[in-house]
C-alpha cells in the first residue's frame, strides 16, 4: 500500500500538461532523448533523424496503412483495446512465447513519448494510467500526430518525414502507397525489419499490408470527421483468416 501511495505521488508530480502537448509542438520522444545520448557516447552510430511534420502533410494512404497494420480499431476505442489484447494473449498462448502484446496506437505513442522499453509490470501500470490521461485530454487527431513524428523506423529514424528521407530521398507527402505500405510494415521492429534489411519477416509483412489496403479502400481522413474509415472495398466481403485489419505482432 505505500509503494501504491508513493507511486500515485510520483506520477502526480511528473504528471504531463496536457494542454502544452495538445496545442504545442510535437513533443520529443524519450526514445530520441536516450538516442542523443546515447550518439553523443557512439559516435559511430548513425546520427539521429527527426523531422516532425503536420498530420495534413502525411498521405491518407499512409495513415490508413498504418492504422491497419497496428491498431485497426484506433477510431472506436477509448485507449485500449481488449479484442486486440485478447489475440494477442491467444497467439502468446500457441506461440509459446511473448509475440505480441495488443497495445493501441496511444499505449504505443505513451510509452514513446515518457517511458522506457522495459517490460516490468510497474511500466505497464504507468503505460495505462498515462494512456488513460491522453486519451482524456487528446483528439484522435493529435495522437495520431504525435505517434507519426515519434515512431521508430530504423536506427536513428524517428517519424515518418525522416523515415521517407532516410530511405528514398523524399518528403512523406511524395510518397507511393507501396513505399507507405513498407513504412507500415517497418514499425513492429524497426532496426531488424524494414526497406533496407528486407527480411523474410518485413517482405510477409509489407504483403500483409498490402492486401489490407485493398481490402479496406477508405480514406484515412474521414476516420477525423467521425466517419468511418474502415469500410471493406465490398460490403459483403470480409477479411479472411489472417487478413483482418489487425497487427500480427505489436510492441510493448
Amino acid at each position: 500500500m505505500i509503494l501504491l501511495i508513493v507511486d500515485l505521488f510520483y506520477l502526480a508530480v511528473t504528471w504531463p500538461d496536457w494542454k502544452q502537448i495538445a496545442a504545442g509542438p510535437v513533443p520529443k520522444s524519450g526514445f530520441i532523448g536516450d538516442y542523443q545520448h546515447e550518439h553523443r557516447e557512439h559516435r559511430d552510430l548513425p546520427p539521429l533523424r527527426w523531422q516532425p511534420v503536420p498530420l495534413s502533410a502525411v498521405p491518407k494512404y499512409l495513415i490508413r496503412a498504418v492504422i491497419l497494420a497496428e491498431d485497426s480499431r484506433f477510431y472506436e476505442h477509448s485507449g485500449f483495446d481488449l479484442i486486440a489484447f485478447k489475440e494477442a494473449m491467444d497467439l502468446n498462448f500457441t506461440e509459446g512465447r511473448l509475440a505480441a502484446g495488443g497495445s493501441t496506437l496511444s499505449q504505443q505513442t505513451v510509452k514513446n513519448l515518457f517511458l522506457s522499453s522495459s517490460r516490468n509490470p510497474l511500466r505497464k501500470w504507468h503505460e495505462l494510467i498515462l494512456t488513460w490521461g491522453m486519451e482524456q485530454n487528446l483528439s484522435k487527431h493529435r495522437i495520431l500526430e504525435i505517434y507519426l513524428n515519434v515512431a521508430e523506423f530504423g536506427q536513428g529514424i524517428y517519424g515518418v518525414q525522416a523515415a521517407a528521407q532516410a530511405y528514398w530521398g523524399v518528403n512523406v507527402e511524395r510518397l507511393s502507397p507501396t513505399r507507405a505500405a513498407e513504412l507500415a510494415a517497418t514499425l513492429p521492429s524497426p532496426v531488424k525489419n524494414n526497406p533496407v534489411t528486407r527480411t523474410q519477416s518485413f517482405d510477409k509483412r509489407y504483403q500483409r499490408v498490402l492486401r489490407l489496403l485493398t481490402l479496406y479502400p477508405g480514406d484515412a481522413a474521414d476516420a477525423m470527421t467521425g466517419a468511418d474509415a474502415l469500410v471493406p472495398a465490398s460490403e459483403d466481403r470480409s477479411p479472411a483468416d489472417g487478413e483482418r485489419a489487425a497487427p500480427e505482432t505489436t510492441q510493448i
